[in-house]
């Protein structure tokens, strides 16, 4: 087995660690919320089926005595007569979670009316994966451009300009930008809607224009908010790389400066701007909450915050699980490679 192998290995082993111990975490924080919540809506569902007509009864008590004992059927078979945390009920739950049998929602369902927490989540995640996808890759461009770009002016009026631009991003919240962008541009100059949720069916012709144009306003916000702090992070790592002595052996060579900065260093600062790269995305998924919320784009993040205004346990559990899921796979991407472009990884 190759030292490779055995890198792969020990990241998948890491990789099952987190995603395990996220869903125990959140099942020990939403355990007890959840069995209320799922003993509520056994008795809600009881009442509303005597309600309908379908049964007679020739007194109050024989009424009563027929619900608690539907009651207590039901819960007996969804296994709420045991505590969440039995080792029954806790095996059981994780192994629904690791299969993705999500369960259903009480308050969402899909396009298609179905309840299952993983159509719902399934229907969303593209929208996600395409906003910030989308914003990752525009903000990597930029920002590994003006990155390398600065560098080779460090201490210029442009390299002080990215840096304070990069702080003043960093200082306002996300929520806020969001909100002066849409009164600017929807409002106080009509360019862009101000909800990003499309008006037109997925089933015409021109969605897919409608939801790039709906998309665009929040698309600019997050590439405003992101790339003076990327371009800083490349220049770092990339002045960084221009102090080494093959750098100072290049340049007595002769070589062009830009030569140097963008081919050599660049190429040599590649594995810790890809690992920044990973992580910048990962978070941009997990800011995606308030981003898609202010926006109302139509993805998880909008999603998830709906679930937690409701209370909709199941969805909140099947979001988590599957943004875990998302943050794992993307710093897993990240290491295999970093491990390509830096060989020592490997070795350590």
């Amino acid at each position: 087995m190759t030292r490779f192998h055995l890198f792969l290995i020990k990241r998948s082993i890491n990789m099952l660690i987190v995603v395990f111990a996220t869903m125990v975490l959140t099942l020990a924080l939403l355990g007890s919320t959840m069995d209320k919540i799922l003993t509520d809506t056994v008795r809600f569902d009881e009442i509303n089926a005597l309600n309908e007509g379908k049964f007679h009864f020739q007194s109050p008590e024989q009424r009563q005595n027929y619900v608690n004992t539907q009651i207590l059927v039901h819960i007996r078979a969804l296994g709420l007569d045991k505590p969440w945390y039995s080792p029954d009920r806790f095996s059981n739950t994780l192994l629904k979670l690791l299969t993705l049998d999500l369960g259903r929602s009480h308050f969402f369902t899909s396009s298609s009316g179905s309840s299952s927490v993983r159509d719902i989540i399934m229907e969303k995640l593209p929208y996600t994966v395409l906003l910030f996808t989308s914003s990752t890759i525009i903000v990597t461009l930029i920002g590994v451009y003006t990155g390398a770009f600065v560098a080779d002016k460090s201490g210029s009026i442009w390299d002080k300009g990215n840096t304070f631009f990069a702080v003043l991003a960093s200082s306002f919240p996300v929520w806020w930008v969001g909100m002066l962008m849409i009164y600017a541009f929807a409002f106080l100059y009509p360019i862009f809607p101000a909800r990003s949720t499309p008006l037109t069916a997925p089933s015409d012709p021109y969605y897919i224009l409608d939801l790039l144009y709906h998309m665009t306003l929040p698309l600019i916000t997050i590439v405003l908010m992101s790339f003076s702090a990327s371009a800083y992070i490349v220049k770092y790592f990339i002045v960084g790389v221009l102090r080494e002595d093959f750098i100072a052996a290049k340049t007595t060579m002769g070589l062009p400066k830009k030569k140097i900065v963008y081919s050599h260093a660049l190429r040599n600062a590649g594995p810790p701007i890809i690992t920044g790269i990973a992580l910048s995305l990962t978070a941009s998924f997990g800011g995606s909450i308030i981003i898609e919320a202010v926006f109302d784009w139509p993805g998880m993040g909008k999603l998830y915050f709906d679930a937690i205004s409701v209370m909709d346990v199941p969805l909140i559990i099947g979001l988590t699980y599957v943004f875990t899921i998302i943050f794992v796979i993307t710093i897993f991407a990240a290491d295999i490679i970093y491990a390509f472009l830096d060989p020592r990884v490997k070795v350590g």
